[in-house]
């Protein structure tokens, strides 16, 4: 028994009559005929009674129908599915750790309007066809297509004597308790901005990204210093800006230049520069 004969049998079943299902397979209905025959002989038991008129189905045929057309249907989706994996464009994109969760949605949502039949497998950190991350940590060897640029913020639980503030000058950090995250370049950017203030703050908690640092501040573990991004992934978070101390960074898409000879990357490129 094969999908063949079952997809015979149900033209047979839903006409009930052997030369509109032999029409509407496309083959003859000697071929046809012996196609059932050789269904019943394998099932033992009769599917169709011959009338002057069609055919009349039996209780096996009644029976074998719907597990027929179940059967059919799932071999059809089958056919779809790797149909489907064969046209469609794979690509692999690595995803820093310390992005803001609204802004990489954001940018996931364009590259499926600029792919069509992408198929995207997500990655962490410096892995795959291209990556997101910021331009600091940007390859020697990558290019890098600018998607957004945000403020660091200071983030504070809502509930924290300073917060309801919109700006905080560096000597209102005295005797707060400070988030560190010494492993990333900001911390020491962040020490400068804060001058002399910088050696009266008390370090409350040490984390090894800034994506903790901002969960930490928003368990009310103090004060950190944190891409904007990152504050707003976090609820129960206030955050302002420091007085006269800008930072920010430039977040994007960084790639090797051969990395374009994959279509999926070449088509989501031009989409994200916008053409």
């Amino acid at each position: 028994m094969d999908i063949r004969s079952l997809k015979a049998f149900i033209a047979v079943f839903e006409e009930r009559n052997i030369t509109q299902a032999s029409a509407r397979l496309y083959l003859s209905q000697p071929a046809l005929s012996a196609t059932i025959r050789q269904l019943e002989e394998q099932l033992g038991a009769a599917l169709f009674q011959r009338q002057p008129r069609g055919v009349e189905v039996t209780d096996a045929a009644r029976l074998l129908y719907p597990a027929a057309r179940r059967l059919v249907e799932e071999a059809d989706s089958l056919t779809q599915l790797f149909r489907g994996r064969q046209d469609c464009l794979p690509l692999t994109l690595g995803v820093a750790a310390d992005l803001g969760q609204a802004d990489v949605a954001r940018v996931l949502a364009a590259a499926y309007r600029a792919v069509d039949g992408l198929l995207l497998e997500l990655a962490a950190g410096c892995a795959g066809d291209a990556r997101l991350d910021e331009e600091a940590n940007r390859c020697e060897d990558e290019l890098f297509l600018p998607l957004w640029e945000e403020d660091y913020v200071l983030a504070m639980h809502a509930d924290a004597p300073l917060a309801g503030q919109p700006l905080l000058r560096p000597g209102q950090l005295l005797g707060q308790d400070l988030i560190a995250c010494p492993d990333h370049p900001s911390h020491q950017r962040f020490a400068s901005l804060l001058g002399e203030a910088a050696r009266e703050l008390a370090v409350a908690a040490r984390c090894a990204t800034l994506q903790q640092a901002a969960t930490l501040a928003a368990a009310g573990a103090g004060v950190a210093f944190v891409p904007q991004g990152l504050a707003l992934d976090q609820s129960g978070l206030w955050s302002c800006r420091l007085d006269q101390a800008a930072l920010s960074r430039r977040v994007g898409l960084c790639y090797a230049p051969d990395a374009l000879a994959k279509p999926a990357l070449a088509r989501l490129k031009q989409g994200l520069a916008g053409g």
